[in-house]
Parts: structure tokens; C-alpha cells; sequence
């Protein structure tokens, strides 16, 4: 029903387009560094989250969640590497009915050791100790690293009962993450390597096989990140494309998981909400004689450092004194603690400032209505309450990559993407700038959505037609270049070393 209902209406489509966009409102980087304290735990930030309906061949029963973590990494980071933290908690959160609070919570824990391979019975320097590994825990890797996943059932804690996730036909709750790409005389075919560490999992409770993928991946996201804090310093409304993404050159760490629809959603609720958090132990002291890639010794008591669920929240709509609050809060509670800076954004000032484009001049209901809720006939649960996070309509079908429209719902071509959920070849950044401007509560929009009978929230506001001009960072790349069409679906991290190999 939701389906044909979007499909009567274009003023359906474009005003859903805007109106959940209008959250992650304004900015052209996603969360990287986005907080004064997690600027100094890069293990434990999240960069991205993805949450869509699964686009491989044969996989329309699926949905695929990514929370990417470690951002702005140079493929030639050696000679250590991105490991994930073994201190923290990694944790993808769902909602299934529309209370803003986790139903279900896949944790994930990482445990890292050393091999201590000799060369003439010296300790060697380095993470490897023989040129071309090719299999999961090759003999000639110097480290391993390690990871395990639990589900917890409703409202997680410290205390939740733990169900253990576990390789598919075993009992095996030990799953392999692979190296990163060091170059090609270390790891001469990396693609192939990193295959062989996509696992079938079981999930308690759920009985058709997932699939789960935890490893270094090249950036998804693309924008003009310098000239973006650099007050600014491009043309927002040049071009569309043309513009080389400042990440371009980086890698980041991914936990992807491939769950059957089924087994996320509850009852007839179809929408689903996701986001991510990292937790770390609350009492941390220096370990005296540290061995074994372990530096600390760590108490029991964990506390959240990290949250994202849509893009740019953080890093450009929460001011700067409450970055750290929010990456510790829970979605159920933002309307209360974070809702003053939704109704009065800082970017369409900051543009009126310096581009001279008028912003809108009335509190920004339209935001706060869409931040919290969903939308109403493409993505808003049915028994919404109010809180922070991706949202996905499952009921939606997926688009082939090839047909997938970088702007999505906005473009009227698109339902299955940004704001519906986010894919890796969503340009939410030009997407979201339009919104943060105003275009929902241009009369135009206003209009078209009254007669689909579709609330924006705009009340009797209406924003100036400057609120509709194209908006842009510049930055799009063709979809081949951010996404495969397989799962985990980011494409092949960048190798460390720019030549090939010499033997």
C-alpha cells in the first residue's frame, strides 16, 4: 500500500525526499572527527552509517547495514595499520517499532594478538613476515585479529543476556578480519583475499543464514571536505559534478551485515530505524609492562562515546559544546536535549552570510517534524515516537546499482534511496544542503504536498523561491566507482604501496 500510495502522488515523493533529509541537515562531510573528544579515539569513531534494501542478484529478501569506523586513513599507514580497539564495543542498533529505543543490538568485540614471528631468531618488525598471503590467518601474517558477535534482545546494557552469532553449519564464534591492504607483494590479490572473510552466520532466532563482513574498505563518501570548513569556500551552485572528493585517497574500517528482512522487522511494522554506537570501558589505566598489543588495563563498566545514525548531525547541526553529549545520548531523548539546534539551523545563516542567498527567516518546524518522526507515507513507523536515525521502509524494493539515483526520492526516480534508508551512491550532501535552505516549505512544495495530504510541517511558513536553487558541494562520482554490485558492496580498499610487485 505505501508503495502505490508513493507511486500516485511526484508531490509524495519530492516532499518525503526533502523532509527526512532535512535532518542530517547542513554539511558536506559526513562524521569524521566530528566531536572534541572522539577526535582523539579514532578506533572508536563512526564515519558512516548505511542501512538499504540489498541490491545483488537475488538478495531482494535482504537488508544491508554498514557502520563504517576509523575515518581519514592513509592506505600507507604502516607499519601497524587500522585494528579495531579490543577494549570497545561495537554496536549496530535496530528499531522495529518505531519507539526510538533498540530492539535488537549485534555486538561486536575484537581480540588481536601477535604470532611474535622471528627472522634469525629476532622478533621481526613488521605485521608480516613472508610476501604473498592469501588465506584467512595466513601463516605468514604476525598478527591476527579477531572478532565476535552477540545479539541482544530489546534495550541493551552492560548486563544484557549476550546470544551468540555463529559461522553458519558450527559452532564457531570466531570470525577472522582480514589485514589491511598493505600492497601487492605483501597481499597480491587483495580482492580475492578479503573474499574468503565474507562469513554465512547464524542468528539466533532467525532462521535463514546471514552474512557478515568486518574489514578495510575504500571511503564511500564523497564530498569537498578542506574547501566545506574552510568557511565555505566553493561555489554552491556551480556545478554538480566535476569536483574531486577530498576522500578520495582514504580508506575506512567496515562492519557490514547482510540479515534477512525477516528476521529485522516485527509484526506489520515494515519501517525500520538503525544506528550505530561504540562503547568503551568507563576506568582505563596505562598497563606498565605492556605486551601482546595491549597498552591498557580496562574496567568492566563500558560508557557510549560514539553514535551516528544519519549523516552530518554531529559534525555540523549540534553545537560545539554539545558534540561530546551527543555522541553519549540516546535517540529517545533528542527532542528534549538537541531539538533547539533543529529549529534553528546555523547553515542557511552561514550561506546568507557569505553568498548572499536570503535564509529561511521562521523556526524550522518542518526539521524538527521530519528529525523526529519519519515521514509519513514513505518511511515513519506507525506508532512513531520521537528520535534521531536512518530509516528504512523495507516493504520498498531495491534499485539495481545501475539505475540508482544519486539524489534519490529528490530527483522523483528513486524511491528506494536517500532519505528511504542511505546507499553508498546517495549524494546526501546536495541532497540535504537543498532541504537545510528550505525547499520544503517553498510554496511550490507546499503546495504539491497539501494536495497529496501530506504534512511538512511548515505550518503557515513559507520560505523564499531562493530556497529552491540546486544547492551543490560539487562533488558526485559515478555509482561504479562507489559500489559494487555484491556484498559488502564498498569497493577495494586502496593498497599501501603504489607498485606492483617485484618478485
Amino acid at each position: 500500500m505505501i508503495y502505490q500510495s508513493l507511486k500516485l502522488s511526484v508531490a509524495i515523493s519530492l516532499t518525503t525526499a526533502a523532509v527526512i533529509t532535512a535532518f542530517a541537515s547542513p554539511s558536506f562531510a559526513s562524521s569524521h572527527r566530528e566531536a572534541p573528544f572522539i577526535s582523539s579515539m579514532p578506533k572508536v569513531d563512526a564515519t558512516d552509517f548505511y542501512l538499504f534494501k540489498s541490491y545483488e542478484a537475488d538478495k531482494a529478501k535482504y537488508v544491508t547495514v554498514i557502520a563504517n569506523y576509523m575515518p581519514l586513513q592513509d592506505a600507507y599507514g604502516g607499519p601497524n595499520y587500522f585494528m579495531m580497539d579490543p577494549a570497545a564495543v561495537y554496536e549496530i542498533k535496530i528499531d522495529n517499532n518505531g519507539d526510538s529505543v533498540e530492539d535488537l543490538t549485534y555486538q561486536f568485540r575484537f581480540n588481536n594478538t601477535t604470532k611474535d614471528a622471528k627472522f634469525n631468531g629476532v622478533s621481526i618488525p613488521l605485521v608480516v613476515s613472508g610476501a604473498g598471503i592469501s588465506e584467512i590467518n595466513d601463516t605468514k601474517a604476525n598478527v591476527r585479529e579477531t572478532f565476535s558477535i552477540d545479539l541482544v534482545k530489546g534495550e541493551s546494557a552492560d548486563n544484557s543476556k549476550k546470544l551468540p552469532i555463529t559461522i553458519a553449519g558450527s559452532n564457531n564464534t570466531v570470525f577472522d578480519k582480514p589485514l589491511d591492504n598493505i600492497g601487492t607483494k605483501t597481499i597480491p590479490n587483495y580482492a580475492e583475499y578479503a573474499q574468503k572473510h565474507i562469513y554465512a552466520i547464524n542468528i539466533p532466532d532467525c532462521d535463514i543464514p546471514a552474512r557478515v563482513f568486518v574489514g578495510q574498505r575504500k571511503e564511500s563518501f564523497v564530498v569537498n571536505l578542506g574547501e566545506t570548513f574552510d568557511l565555505l569556500n566553493l561555489n554552491p551552485l556551480g556545478a554538480e559534478t566535476g569536483e574531486k572528493s577530498d576522500l578520495e585517497d582514504k580508506n575506512v574500517t567496515s562492519i557490514a551485515m547482510e540479515i534477512p528482512t525477516s528476521c529485522l522487522t516485527a509484526g506489520k511494522e515494515t519501517v525500520i530505524g538503525g544506528w550505530t554506537t561504540a562503547k568503551m570501558p568507563r576506568t582505563r589505566f596505562l598497563n606498565e609492562d605492556p605486551t601482546n598489543l595491549s597498552s591498557s588495563v580496562n574496567g568492566k563498566k563500558m560508557i557510549q562515546v560514539s553514535r551516528l545514525g544519519m549523516p552530518l548531525v554531529n559534525e555540523v547541526v549540534i553545537g560545539l559544546k554539545d558534540k561530546d553529549r551527543f555522541n553519549k545520548s540516546k535517540p529517545r531523548n533528542d527532542v528534549r536535549d538537541f531539538g533547539s539546534y533543529i529549529v534553528k539551523p546555523t547553515l542557511p545563516t552561514l550561506i546568507e552570510a557569505l553568498f548572499g542567498v536570503p535564509a529561511p527567516s521562521f523556526d524550522r518546524t518542518d526539521l524538527v517534524t521530519v528529525f523526529a518522526t519519519g515521514i509519513k507515507g514513505l518511511n515513519q513507523p506507525a506508532n512513531v515516537k520521537p528520535g534521531e536515525m536512518t530509516r528504512l521502509n523495507t516493504a520498498l524494493p531495491a534499485t539495481p546499482l545501475a539505475n540508482q539515483d544519486p539524489l534519490g526520492v529528490l530527483n522523483l526516480t528513486d524511491l528506494a534511496g536517500f532519505p528511504n534508508g542511505r546507499r553508498l551512491v546517495d549524494d546526501v550532501v546536495d541532497i540535504e544542503i537543498r532541504v537545510a535552505e528550505g525547499l520544503l516549505c517553498t510554496a511550490g512544495v507546499k503546495s504539491a504536498a497539501a494536495a497529496a495530504g501530506v504534512d511538512t510541517g511548515c505550518g503557515s511558513n513559507t520560505a523564499p523561491n531562493t530556497s529552491a536553487l540546486p544547492f551543490t558541494d560539487g562533488s558526485r562520482l559515478a555509482n561504479s566507482d562507489l559500489s559494487d554490485t555484491s556484498f559488502p558492496y564498498l569497493k577495494t580498499p586502496i593498497g599501501g604501496s603504489p607498485n606492483a610487485s617485484t618478485n
